[in-house]
């Protein structure tokens, strides 16, 4: 069963729109909500409404895709108090063209719905409270709860070079721990770690690695273009007379440029700064920086090139790392992962040899990009 995300509307619009709360169902990728993303828009006020969702609304696909949608032109309805009406909502770009098809069972036309009342038709079926617990049975028989507060941060990966690239392996997730469309439920912890798997020495040690948990509040500021303000600790977790615990407080903003033809471009700058002791490395911050700039070039369902710079003005010293990924999904069906390459050219690729300047390429798969 699909799940729900709630997304909050903007209270700066008409207070019709206002009124209404959009309700979208996640689809299971990018190529999926080509077909329409159905979206519930529940009237919440106390008089009559059009039955007219915000025009752009963003949410995440099952495989970790972000997508900002745009509502299709609809015949016009009305929502009265307490009920809800149907939308569809296709990726932009494609609102003005012919949507394909809708999967089996699902209807393209608006519906209005009856208020919700004692004795009266109940809410959806599928749309659940915004905190209750999503049972999902596992292979083991167990269950999970709240499993769609949980969405992609960093990419996760696995790639793998020749001589001392070795492999290098990337986990990373970010959780919402408190829901809700206030202050505290932009609130997001995640955890990032990073493993360099030294496969040309004998054994194949897993000779570094890096744990990244940090805490931040996210918040929207157009359906383009997001801020973020967070702490972020990187340590390579050994004792005190080999431990490097760094602690940085940052600023970060993402903003979405709609290049046409299904092309969109990310940029993302961010600026920090060190705060305590770092363990013996006390001058890390002359070789990761204290600035870094990402852009991201992609086309819907097909090639996507990231890069990051990050450096030190005052020292000259940084890093830049690339990364290029292609959906296998384009050459097979069943394959619900990535082609991917990463290149890394400069200082602290690995935290634990932070002044040693690297050149690395891998090749290898991607689950999230």
């Amino acid at each position: 069963m699909r799940c729900l995300i709630l997304l909050p509307l903007a209270l700066s619009a008409t207070p019709a729109l206002a009124q209404l709360r959009a309700v979208p169902t996640q689809p299971a990728s990018e190529r999926d909500a080509l077909r329409g993303v159905e979206v519930i828009l529940i009237n919440e006020g106390a008089v009559a409404v059009a039955a007219e969702g915000p025009r752009v609304i963003e949410v995440t696909a099952a495989d970790g895709t972000r997508l900002v949608l745009e509502r299709l032109p609809a015949p016009a309805a009305t929502v009265a108090p307490g009920g809800f009406a149907k939308a569809r909502y296709v990726p932009t770009g494609y609102a003005a063209r012919p949507a394909p098809p809708p999967a089996s069972g699902t209807a393209l036309a608006d519906s209005v719905g009856a208020p919700w009342r004692d004795g009266g038709p109940a809410a959806p079926a599928a749309a659940p409270s915004e905190a209750g617990e999503q049972e999902r049975s596992g292979a083991g028989g167990a269950a999970a709860g709240f499993l769609d507060r949980f969405s992609p941060h960093e990419p996760v990966y696995g790639a793998f070079g020749l001589g001392d690239a070795g492999g290098k392996l990337q986990l990373s997730f970010a959780f919402q721990p408190i829901a809700g469309d206030g202050a505290l439920g932009q609130l997001r912890f995640a955890y990032t770690q990073t493993m360099f798997w030294r496969l040309d020495l004998p054994s194949g040690p897993f000779a570094h690695t890096t744990y990244s948990p940090e805490i931040y509040a996210e918040r929207r500021v157009d359906p383009s273009a997001v801020l973020a303000l967070g702490w972020r600790h990187d340590s390579n977790g050994e004792g005190p007379a080999t431990s490097i615990d760094s602690n940085r407080i940052f600023l970060r903003a993402t903003k979405r440029f709609d290049l046409g033809d299904d092309w969109q471009l990310d940029a993302t700058p961010q600026a920090w700064v060190y705060v305590g002791k770092q363990g013996v490395a006390p001058d890390l911050d002359r070789y990761w920086g204290n600035l870094s700039l990402g852009l991201t070039l992609a086309r819907t369902d097909s090639v996507k090139l990231a890069v990051t710079l990050r450096g030190n003005p005052d020292s000259g010293r940084g890093a830049a790392e690339l990364f290029a990924s292609y959906p296998l999904v384009r050459v097979q069906n069943d394959l619900g992962f990535y082609l991917f390459a990463q290149g890394f050219t400069g200082y602290g690729e690995a935290l634990d040899a932070y002044r040693r300047r690297d050149n690395h390429v891998r090749i290898g798969i991607a689950l999230i990009r």
